[in-house]
């Protein structure tokens, strides 16, 4: 019971990062020296996927480019030597994985473009990330800790975390029954309620392991929250008829699509990043140092 295709919806316009985006798709950012798609394609295939299916827009063209085998550059490299560069782009795309591109016409939301992979992905459960959620899962990758949740149970999972209770309506929002510690059974799921309204704190996240009903439920989904076929309309469908899990992963979730939560996630990958994390350390001390001598001035003042 392995997964082996994983879907990446793709073709949102990134418009929280304009101008950076506008020519650029925004699963491209980079997070030190790798983009954010680059992280999710990896976490993928720790968990066992063969076949990338990548659901693109107009402008995502340099996603298809990194994928791709870059000829002229990899034989600059190996011409001047540079094998510890010519490597690191040799194994963006590990032997032995396809990537599928499948262009979602109209922007019409997740679940839509989810709906869009179906014809690559068939009859088969199938895993969904979203790579502006970027999850360090310290020991185990987050897909990898579901994936052993759904060779136990054999249905679909998604990922959860605890968020502020002010925080629930940016969010879909599950109510679960215990099954085992961190795991229960949903039994409501709710996008983006108001606080008041809200069935708890637990949020899903950007990941998912489904099965191929939901297909079937998103071609009948109406448009919900925000005008677009929402994916969590589609699994409080599903919930009616199939057991959906609520998995609370271990790890640290950065959240990419702000411009906040992308600042912390490059901070904290470069305090770890083995060329880096020394000097950086460093630098972050120094500046920090300077920022506090100004306060500690004021003080002394008074």
């Amino acid at each position: 019971m392995r997964i082996r295709k994983a879907v990446f919806p793709v073709a949102g316009l990134g418009t929280r990062f304009l101008p950076a985006t506008k020519a650029s798709a925004k699963e491209m950012l980079p997070v030190v020296d790798k983009p954010l798609i680059q992280y999710a394609v990896q976490e993928a295939i720790s968990a066992g996927a063969e076949e990338l299916i990548f659901v693109t827009g107009r402008s995502k063209n340099s996603i298809m480019d990194h994928f791709d085998k870059a000829y002229e550059l990899e034989a600059e490299l190996a011409a001047r030597n540079k094998t510890k560069l010519l490597e690191t782009v040799q194994e963006i795309l590990p032997p032995g994985i396809t990537c599928i591109f499948i262009r979602q016409a109209e922007a019409l939301g997740l679940g839509h473009a989810v709906l869009c992979a179906w014809p690559a992905v068939g009859d088969e459960d199938f895993s969904v990330i979203l790579a502006d959620d970027l999850i360090d899962g310290k020991l185990r990758p987050c897909l990898a800790q579901m994936q052993r949740v759904y060779q136990e149970y054999g249905t679909s999972v998604i990922a959860t975390q605890r968020v502020p209770m002010d925080e629930v309506s940016s969010y879909g929002v599950v109510e679960t029954q215990p099954v085992a510690p961190g795991l229960g059974e949903i039994r409501r799921i709710v996008e983006k309620p108001k606080k008041e309204d809200a069935p708890s704190n637990l949020a899903v996240v950007g990941r998912y392991i489904l099965t191929p009903r939901i297909f079937k439920l998103l071609e009948r989904t109406q448009r919900g929250a925000g005008g677009e076929i929402q994916l969590t309309d589609a699994i409080s469908q599903m919930i009616q008829e199939q057991t959906v899990l609520a998995y609370e992963f271990e790890g640290t979730r950065y959240d990419c699509g702000s411009k906040l939560g992308y600042l912390k996630a490059n901070v904290e990958f470069g305090l770890k990043h083995p060329e880096l994390a020394g000097d950086f350390r460093e630098y972050l001390g120094e500046l920090t140092g300077d920022w506090k001598k100004p306060e500690k001035a004021e003080k002394a003042k008074k």
